[in-house]
């Protein structure tokens, strides 16, 4: 070892240098740094611990909302159908109003054409009535007493032969 270079002395003094210098390295560098790498370590598993469950709420979040978008198109569709049902209940019961109406029009315009008939047949009576009186007044060259002829015309004139006429 002498041709070396190496001595006792010299071996012994490196490696007491050696063992002093890994002994400081090891108390305020290699404690401290594995210290620090723990605590990063931690801080990284603590991350990704948080980062699964905010990947979990996520997807709870998720089925969650389209749970309720469901839930929610389920609603609209039946609100639609009750509208259409509504709309459909309602249209029936204007028809049918609108129908009931006009009957109730058609009733009333054959009552106002049968009573206006009626009045024309009363004012044809009548008028009838007059000038078969004038006349007959003018045959006989003498006057009548209306009321009297008028009387027996009316009669004539409702008789049963007479109506099927009219």
């Amino acid at each position: 070892m002498g041709d070396l270079g190496i001595t006792w002395t010299g071996f012994v003094a490196q490696l007491v240098c050696f063992l002093v210098l890994l002994i400081i390295l090891t108390r305020f560098a290699y404690k401290p740094l594995q210290r620090m790498l723990d605590e990063r370590s931690a801080r990284i598993e603590m991350g990704l611990e948080k980062s699964e469950e905010a990947q979990n709420r996520a997807a709870a979040i998720d089925t969650e909302a389209r749970e309720a978008l469901a839930e929610s198109r389920k609603e609209g569709q039946e609100l639609i159908a009750q509208a259409r049902e509504a709309a459909e209940q309602r249209r029936e019961e204007l028809v049918s109003q609108a129908m009931q109406e006009a009957d109730a029009l058609i009733e009333r315009a054959r009552s106002e054409i049968q009573l206006e008939k009626e009045q024309a047949i009363e004012e044809l009576r009548s008028q009838f009535t007059d000038l078969t009186i004038l006349a007959a007044g003018r045959v006989i060259n003498e006057e009548l007493d209306k009321e009297k002829h008028r009387k027996v015309i009316d009669e004539v004139l409702k008789a049963d032969t007479f109506k099927g006429k009219e």
